[in-house]
């Protein structure tokens, strides 16, 4: 049995899984954000990828309505994706160009001035296989570590925040109000507790909010749902939620379960 080996092996593991570009993820993948273009006929645009696969690709441009119209002529037709890449293991910027056909072009929900282009590639350099692959091969290991990192809860003492690089500042917000600032009490990968001052409202459980939660190595934005609410005898509300997968957040909570174990490890040899 042969058993795919190097950028095969992504195809066969994830070959019709896409990467959402966000921040985080450009950031890991080592995207240069200010040097993606596609080139139509002889037009160059400068664009931002939206959602990466490996035999697609879809990208955001500041197009007007006419010149979204415009390159509807264009459609089916060739056309070339160049993408720029900072890699560890290189010195230089790993600089690809993919050839593609124009599926589709039209503006993005809500934005007229912003395109969507949908680019089917021609062929997919091992290059571009490997650094979606290794992506997607990383959150698959941070789903796993999700799971397990939610099933305690870490209380936010000082010395917990420290060791975390907690900056003691987060807010919730929810849809078409404002936001306000809340204590965080405990929090795992799945949950939040957190303390809101006795003019904060209870939330009723099924609520949806949105969280942001200040780091020194990131600030995460990650959504919510309200599970318990209840105010205490001093008046202060204590909220219980859920939490949406977010890399970020188990990103840093994996460095602190490191640093914990070696802060253990060092007081046990003093």
């Amino acid at each position: 049995m042969n058993i795919p080996t190097g950028a095969a092996q992504y195809l066969a593991r994830f070959a019709d899984q896409q990467v959402s570009c966000s921040q985080y993820a450009l950031q890991k993948m080592g995207v240069d954000k200010t040097s993606s273009f596609i080139k139509i006929d002889e037009y160059t645009i400068l664009c931002a990828p939206f959602q990466l696969g490996f035999k697609r690709g879809i990208f955001l441009a500041s197009l007007s309505k006419q010149e979204m119209t415009f390159f509807q002529r264009y459609l089916n037709g060739i056309v070339g994706v160049s993408m720029v890449f900072a890699q560890a293991n290189r010195k230089e910027p790993l600089k690809l160009f993919i050839r593609g056909s124009l599926a589709a072009i039209g503006p993005m929900k809500g934005k007229d001035n912003v395109g969507l282009l949908v680019v089917d590639y021609k062929n997919s350099p091992d290059d571009y296989v490997t650094i979606l692959g290794t992506h997607l091969e990383y959150m698959e290991l941070l789903r796993a570590k999700w799971e397990d990192f939610g099933k305690s809860m870490i209380k936010m003492t000082p010395d917990t925040a420290q060791l975390m690089g907690y900056n003691m500042y987060a807010t919730i917000t929810e849809p078409q109000k404002g936001g306000s600032r809340i204590q965080v009490f405990a929090l795992s990968s799945q949950k939040i507790e957190h303390l809101e001052s006795m003019n904060n409202p209870e939330r009723p459980a099924g609520t949806a909010v949105a969280y942001q939660l200040y780091f020194r190595k990131y600030r995460i934005a990650v959504g919510g749902t309200i599970e318990q609410a209840i105010r205490l005898p001093t008046g202060i509300v204590k909220t219980q939620a859920s939490l949406a997968f977010s890399p970020e957040l188990v990103e840093i909570l994996d460095d602190y379960q490191f640093a914990e174990r070696a802060k253990r490890l060092n007081s046990a040899q003093q």
